[in-house]
């Protein structure tokens, strides 16, 4: 498996406007339907790479906690699914209900959305403030498949609860790390 790092670009970029089908309603999401009144986790995520299952239980943890506090989430999937068929909208639509994603999961088919927010990995996180300006592009937490180091989602925890307090981030932003995005 691959070690692809979150591509290191400056912060302050507006979220880039998205247009994609949901998995599992089957209905087209934009951006505006996503964001909620104290900003936005957009991630860019898949079925099969062992760096987001292994996360996958503290993405859905980190979704109940935070978007009850008006911070919306969104995953998208933007592999190529001819070479990687475990990443097809059915597949992600079954993985989506099973696991009880309270965010809707998307599909980049054309690999543009991804392409315009830089994404580079999965798991590849942006956090947007309430006016959809990038503060972060990190880490969930230390995890990663074989360490030992305790999944709790600290490191985005910290980044939400400094969006919600209005307080400047004033940390070290680490990239997070996983496999590289399927490109076509």
């Amino acid at each position: 498996m691959a070690r692809t790092p979150t591509t290191q670009i400056p912060l302050g970029f507006t979220a880039p406007e998205f247009n994609l089908p949901d998995v599992v309603s089957g209905k087209n999401t934009n951006l505006s339907d996503v964001g909620l009144k104290n900003g936005l986790v957009v991630m860019f995520i898949c079925n099969h790479c062992p760096f987001v299952v292994h996360v996958m239980d503290q993405l859905v943890s980190l979704a109940k906690d935070y978007m009850s506090k008006e911070i919306g989430f969104v995953a998208i999937s933007a592999n190529d699914v001819v070479n990687y068929p475990d990443d097809s909208p059915e597949k992600m639509k079954e993985l989506a209900i099973n696991t009880h994603f309270p965010f809707q999961y998307l599909y980049d088919e054309t690999q543009k959305v991804a392409k315009a927010y830089d994404a580079a990995c999965t798991p590849d996180f942006s956090v947007f403030d309430k006016d959809l300006i990038c503060i972060y592009r990190g880490q969930i937490d230390g995890s990663r498949p074989g360490n030992e180091i305790e999944n709790n989602g600290k490191d985005m925890r910290k980044v939400l609860d400094y969006m919600l307090e209005s307080k400047t981030l004033d940390f070290e932003q680490l990239p997070s790390i996983g496999c590289n995005i399927k490109w076509k």
